[in-house]
């Protein structure tokens, strides 16, 4: 077994590296770590976890191509689907796993399908951040 210390970054190809970001930045509060010109470096907040949104031709098929965020405290899918579609989304699904955990399925500007949830743990996250 190879120790790391998790995954740390995803790299994907976009068609506007400034237009991704931004929506990043809207629905997650990225940040921006590097812009390149043909690639930009995000950062989710609270996190040491990186996106990389390289300026490329997106793959034809991402029909089985999805990533998850876990949130930090339940949030209710109506509201989470108002800021995605706000931020130029598009909603494919949002409801409940199990009682008290909310998810939500939509598509970036690119194409992408994004998952959001939360997680009844028993105990607490922290020891992750």
């Amino acid at each position: 077994m190879i120790s790391t210390y998790g995954l740390t970054h995803i790299a994907l190809p976009v068609k506007d590296v400034r237009r991704t970001a931004a929506f990043y930045e809207k629905v997650f509060g990225c940040c921006i770590m590097y812009d390149h010109g043909n690639f930009i470096q995000v950062q989710t907040p609270g996190s040491r976890d990186i996106i990389v949104f390289e300026q490329s031709p997106i793959p034809s098929d991402l029909q089985n191509v999805h990533y998850g965020f876990r949130l930090m405290k339940q949030e209710d899918p109506e509201q989470l689907a108002e800021t995605i579609l706000s931020a130029g989304g598009t909603i494919k699904e949002k409801g409940h796993f199990a009682s008290g955990e909310p998810y939500i399925f939509f598509y970036d500007p690119d194409g992408y399908m994004v998952e959001v949830f939360y997680e009844n743990i028993p105990g607490t996250l922290k020891d992750f951040n």
